[in-house]
């Protein structure tokens, strides 16, 4: 268990002084009652390690939490019947008005990412055949799936630009945290190649323009989006500076059928990938398991400077892409977790980053609440 912030430790510490003087003054000081006090107290404290990591601890203030989204994000325009569709953000949008968040956001201007953050971590070649692809009105790209219009190659820069700004706003100060609203997605963008509606990598491009840009020496990426972000690992699978940990359905049983849970990275790589597999209808309870057995030591090793999310709405059991049954609540628990992950490792430094999400009247309430979780303001 990681290292607990000193007023928690001194709290402790006086609680457990307090049941010894208790065993002392009652008169029953046997060495059998001493020693069950002192059980009782280091099994209290395993239990305050882990409740300070799973959210069972006091709320914090209010997070300044930006948020990045642009129309020209609805411009990719993938056809009436492809689940990812810009009516996604339409919802995320106007929920987030309705619910009065959106308000207490401080906006940030997406730009269009600069090629050479792209080509950090996309061959040219490949952005250049992207580019002709959409200029020449082709109807999908590299697969049937993966559908594009003559405004996809704009909209793709500008989702990874914003993912660019967000940390930018994060690293001046103006904010603490931030949501990127930004579609095409990325997490299944390969270095040549588009696959799963994903073109650019937006999380890969945001971690290495993290690093190069700012100066990050570890970069830490959580993706619980319901398939595996197989670009996102094989771009960083034998980088030892980039920690992927991965939560998803079972590969047998999902797309793109990769995210074995042996998978650990390759080379100098080795010990910084790690996969959750989760079985067709199973929920809550083994992600809580999962995340607390597998990703809370894993990040505790590696001791990321900031944390960016892949943050997939399609693990939830209404959602039709989804086999496991994750509930609302069990999304709460996801994202309180990595908050107070954050906040314990990396002082609260956040990006996360929309990738799937397909029930459109649900997914405006799983994004409010991921964001309010951000913010510190769930429950308010």
């Amino acid at each position: 268990m990681a290292e607990l912030p000193a007023g928690v430790v001194q709290a402790f510490f006086a609680r457990t002084c307090c049941n010894y003087w208790n065993v002392l003054r009652s008169g029953r000081s046997s060495y059998g009652n001493l020693v069950s006090v002192r059980r009782v107290a280091l099994k209290s404290q395993e239990e305050m390690q882990l409740n300070y990591f799973t959210g069972e601890q006091e709320t914090e203030q209010m997070k300044k939490t930006g948020f990045i989204y642009d129309d020209t994000y609805l411009q990719h325009n993938t056809g009436d019947w492809h689940p990812e569709s810009s009516e996604r953000l339409r919802v995320i949008v106007n929920g987030l008005k309705e619910s009065g968040l959106l308000e207490k956001l401080v906006r940030i201007e997406a730009e269009p990412a600069n090629q050479r953050w792209v080509e950090a971590v996309h061959h040219v070649n490949y952005i250049m055949r992207f580019n002709d692809a959409c200029a020449m009105g082709m109807p999908d790209f590299d697969h049937q799936e993966n559908s594009i219009c003559r405004e996809s190659f704009k909209a793709a820069l500008l989702a990874a630009g914003g993912v660019i700004k967000a940390i930018d706003s994060i690293m001046v100060g103006d904010v603490e945290t931030a949501f990127c609203a930004v579609r095409p997605p990325g997490h299944h963008a390969e270095v040549d190649k588009a696959m799963g509606f994903c073109y650019f990598n937006n999380v890969a491009i945001g971690a290495r323009y993290a690093q190069r840009q700012w100066g990050m020496k570890r970069v830490g990426i959580i993706d619980f989006d319901v398939h595996h972000g197989n670009g996102t690992q094989h771009i960083f699978e034998t980088d030892p500076t980039v920690f992927y940990y991965s939560i998803h359905e079972h590969p047998s049983f999902a797309y793109p059928g990769t995210g074995r849970d042996f998978e650990c990275g390759v080379a100098a790589g080795e010990g910084t990938t790690k996969n959750s597999v989760i079985l067709p209808g199973r929920g809550d309870h083994d992600y809580r398991r999962k995340l607390t057995e597998d990703l809370i030591p894993a990040f505790k090793k590696f001791q990321p400077d900031m944390i960016l999310v892949s943050a997939g709405f399609d693990a939830h059991v209404a959602d039709m892409m989804s086999g496991v049954n994750l509930s609302t609540d069990g999304y709460d628990f996801v994202s309180e977790l990595i908050m107070n992950l954050a906040n314990a490792l990396t002082d609260g430094k956040v990006v996360s980053i929309l990738e799937g999400g397909y029930n459109l009247e649900l997914l405006p309430l799983l994004v409010e609440n991921h964001i309010k979780h951000l913010a510190g303001l769930r429950g308010v």
